[in-house]
């Protein structure tokens, strides 16, 4: 690794172009609690502001990727008001900060719950042979709403309520996940983050400029009608053409040499 800070709920590492984010509670299965939760939100403001950092990879220590949210944190709010809890809404995923930086998910174990938010806001999910995915929010009486919300826009509605329905009774193995199109690949447990790294090596060999571009203007369009996003999208490709990379990708395939990106 090229340099590497510890912070008690994220660990930080850097490979390169690649910064890699791993969730750090491995005994308490990665539970996501509020230190958690801005750490990587501070992590994906940083990344976005750093030039040098042209992919992100996000998995787990331990036997868990993410089991979700702290229940204990989650028996504290129900004895505070609805005003004291109606905060913004937490930030702890690329797409919620509006970070449009090649995103690799690598599900290591169990994802629950919130950690369901990782699968819908990655733009590539792999995962090991022994990861599980389930949506437990019924179990413990709370309502899943923004889990759900997000992984429709990967996966058939009847998959997506047949887990918010039966809560744990509908645990998806790694396999049955690949199926339902949650994730796009299935993998040895040791294999899991060297295919990851090699992922993000080949997304970080792209023009940084032209993948960020493309992926903004397809997230965006989640937000927007057909039309609408069609015409953003074809505004945002066309002011695109006048950054240097967009001459010197013709340029390097005539030439028959690597591009050098901006």
């Amino acid at each position: 690794m090229d340099s590497e800070t510890q912070p008690n709920e994220l660990i930080v590492t850097r490979q390169g172009a690649i910064l890699i984010l791993t969730l750090n509670r491995p005994d308490k299965l990665n539970a996501l609690n509020r230190p958690m939760q801005h750490a990587l939100e501070a992590a994906f403001r940083d990344a976005d502001l750093d030039e040098s950092v042209r992919v992100i990879v996000i998995t787990g220590a331990g036997r868990a990727f993410c089991s979700g949210a702290d229940v204990g944190h989650l028996a504290h709010q129900t004895s505070r008001s609805i005003d004291a809890q109606l905060a913004p809404l937490p930030k702890f995923t690329a797409r919620q900060n509006r970070v449009y930086k090649p995103t690799i998910c690598a599900i290591n174990g169990v994802c629950a719950g919130a950690g369901l938010h990782f699968v819908a806001d990655s733009d590539i999910v792999i995962a090991s042979s022994a990861a599980s995915f389930v949506d437990t929010h019924v179990n413990v009486g709370q309502v899943t709403a923004l889990e759900p919300i997000g992984l429709l826009r990967r996966m058939a509605m009847g998959d997506v309520l047949r887990m918010v329905i039966l809560g744990k009774a509908e645990r998806l193995n790694a396999a049955q996940a690949k199926d339902a199109r949650m994730i796009s690949e299935v993998l040895d447990p040791a294999d899991l983050m060297p295919r990851a790294m090699e992922l993000a090596g080949i997304a970080a060999a792209v023009s940084p400029a032209a993948v960020k571009t493309s992926l903004k203007a397809i997230w965006q369009s989640l937000d927007m009608t057909l039309s609408q996003s069609y015409e953003v999208g074809y505004d945002m490709l066309i002011r695109y053409r006048t950054h240097p990379d967009a001459s010197e990708g013709p340029r390097a395939f005539l030439e028959k040499r690597e591009p050098k990106w901006e």
